[in-house]
């Protein structure tokens, strides 16, 4: 039986009580299938990294077969950006057959990508841009069960690495799964894509899978999903060193409403606010499809009492507050948005993504875009499509909100032919919500690959 495919039976069978319908954050691109979220914080920006749930099947018998990793980042913790497949196996790492729960991290200018062969063995790509291309640099695992230290351990899940970097320099990675005694931790070395010595042992109550640590305060915060006796909450323990002295400290986070199944978290900080990112199951239940292997992201506020315990995660239904307003007078890619109806995206022949699929009354979502005191009198786009007499219609606040603009989108002769088109725009002062919602044709022949507004 594959490695994660025994989840859904155990919990069910374990969780008694825990509502399906309850409330969490504003899902993090609700159009992709998203999981075990890694987290980067790079020049101002936190990227997240996500096992690729839209590799697997809707057969609640076919287990997890994640090959690729999705990227997706935000300035402003509202508008998240879709930067698509940043890495897939076999393409960018020969030797793997899955790609699962990611890890990030950046030294000395190169990003780090740390990935689970399923349940066999670690392997780490490396890039120049958090956004990829990620290449293998070393032709094989980093960690396998014959790596030093790894063994003795009775079903070892060897998955889930989380890599971590102290003060002094001194790289640290967790792993393993499935047992009390099967979490490791192992330093490498400052090439980031060798070990350092043998593997240790730390010992966590009910540990499961998702190891996870961060820093604050001179406290070492071990965090992972229990197991299914728990109720696969998210629990951690503290200690004053990195590897050893840990003590259980209580719950991070409670099993995610609308998720009943696995579990798995990543803890960082953007502009002084720590934040716990994980996965639910709420757009597949809101979808009516099995949920067993579509996942989604969520986000919530990670704040700590005056000891330095972590204070239990609340989940709400809009709890996060955005933090800082998008400048909607710089080029924004059209895949930035915090929420949309109907729209995907791909890959577009101009780089990045475009937005595609959209149909009559579909839209997309921009939170908190200040147009300043005098406002905007212009907005222009990169649209392609083959369809006639459809249009873009900007609207303030709601999809049926304030019109302030309406763009004309003509028929490009092709569905990459990219042209650039404009309008004139009135009442669009201030910050406010900008809705880009799609107007005309029925059928999807309409794709946007990116905005601005100007002010003359």
């Amino acid at each position: 039986m594959n490695i994660k495919s025994i989840f859904t039976f155990c919990f069910f069978a374990l969780l008694i009580g825990v509502g399906q319908l309850s409330f969490a954050d504003d899902v993090i691109v609700g159009y992709r299938h998203l999981a075990d979220p890694g987290t980067l914080v790079y020049n101002g920006r936190i990227y997240l990294y996500a096992s690729n749930d839209d590799d697997n099947s809707l057969d609640k018998n076919s287990g997890y077969k994640m090959k690729s990793i999705v990227c997706v980042s935000s300035s402003d913790m509202k508008n998240w950006t879709d930067h698509g497949v940043v890495f897939e196996v076999p393409r960018d790492v020969a030797w793997a057959g899955r790609s699962w729960a990611p890890s990030a991290i950046a030294r000395d200018g190169k990003i780090f990508l740390y990935f689970g062969n399923g349940g066999n063995g670690i392997g780490v790509a490396t890039s120049n841009s958090p956004i990829g291309p990620f290449k293998d640099p070393i032709g094989k695992k980093l960690i396998e069960i014959q790596t030093p230290g790894v063994l003795p351990a009775p079903n070892m899940w060897l998955f889930d690495p989380m890599t971590f970097i102290d003060d002094d320099g001194q790289a640290y990675m967790y792993f393993g799964g499935n047992g009390d005694n099967n979490v490791r931790v192992i330093k490498l070395n400052k090439d980031m894509v060798s070990v350092d010595g043998p593997a240790t042992s730390i010992t966590a109550p009910a540990f499961f899978e998702a190891s996870w640590m961060h820093k604050r305060n001179g406290i070492y915060y071990f965090s992972y999903s229990s197991n299914p006796r728990a109720q696969m909450r998210i629990d951690y323990m503290m200690s004053k060193s990195p590897t050893t002295g840990f003590t259980y400290a209580g719950v991070v986070a409670a099993q995610p409403p609308q998720n009943n199944n696995n579990n798995h978290q990543g803890i960082f900080e953007l502009k002084g606010q720590w934040y716990h990112v994980y996965h639910n199951r709420k757009v597949a239940y809101g979808l009516g499809i099995p949920t067993e292997f579509k996942r989604n992201l969520a986000i919530e506020k990670l704040d700590y009492k005056a000891d330095g315990t972590i204070e239990q995660v609340t989940y709400t239904a809009d709890g996060i507050s955005q933090v800082g307003w998008l400048n909607p007078y710089e080029r924004v890619e059209a895949e930035t948005m915090s929420a949309q109806q109907g729209v995907k995206t791909e890959v577009c022949s101009q780089g990045t993504l475009n937005v595609t699929n959209v149909k009559n009354g579909d839209w997309i979502k921009i939170r908190g875009v200040d147009f300043g005191k005098k406002g905007a009198k212009k907005f222009t786009a990169s649209v392609a499509g083959i369809g006639a007499n459809n249009v873009i219609e900007l609207r303030l606040g709601s999809a049926t909100g304030k019109v302030v603009g309406t763009l004309k989108l003509p028929n490009t002769a092709g569905e990459q032919n990219w042209k650039e088109v404009s309008c004139k725009v009135d009442g669009a002062v201030g910050t406010q919500d900008l809705f880009i919602t799609f107007k005309g044709s029925d059928k999807p022949e309409v794709k946007l690959d990116y905005w601005t507004f100007s002010a003359k």
